[in-house]
């Protein structure tokens, strides 16, 4: 598993004094107002920022971190992900997974293979999970209760009962 998850994407600068705006990639946009420490993937390299403050504008969020405090220093993070370590991550309901340990659990149905979880799409009302094999090559399995019947993260397997017409068998 992931030490990291990541929580958003620096996508611009918001002004002069450093502000960054980001895309959210959480679930839950108010898990930035917690936010104390963010670590920020750029170059293969992670680096660890304390949180001043941080602040919402349209489907954005705004937020200043400690020692970003100009526009050219700010302009260096842009197309790089914020993270949060695990141990700080957001506590998961039961039936709710992160994205980065969906990502290599192979699929099967019946017992037979599928193929292996290579994306997540977040469409709005339910996620889509991509899934690659050799058989079928690759099938797009919407992420509800009547087709996902049991997700293990800790042996990555993923079953599914597939929709009527998803795949020709």
């Amino acid at each position: 598993m992931s030490e990291y998850l990541n929580i958003g994407k620096i996508i611009n600068t918001h002004g002069v004094k450093g502000e960054l705006k980001v895309i959210s990639s959480t679930s839950d946009i108010e898990r930035f107002d917690y936010l104390k420490i963010v670590w920020i993937e750029k170059d293969a390299k992670l680096t660890e920022y304390f949180v001043d403050k941080v602040r919402y504008h349209k489907n954005f969020v705004l937020i200043t971190l400690h020692g970003i405090d100009n526009k050219d220093k700010a302009d260096e993070l842009k197309d790089c992900f914020l993270k949060v370590d695990r141990k700080n991550a957001r506590i998961l309901s039961e039936d709710e997974f992160f994205i980065v340990d969906l990502i290599g659990c192979n699929v099967y149905e019946k017992g037979q293979l599928l193929g292996n979880i290579t994306d997540v799409i977040e469409t709005g009302s339910n996620d889509v999970y991509v899934v690659n094999g050799e058989k079928y090559g690759e099938i797009l399995i919407p992420a509800i209760k009547q087709v996902v019947l049991s997700i293990d993260i800790e042996n990555k397997e993923v079953q599914v009962s597939l929709p009527e017409g998803l795949v020709d068998r």
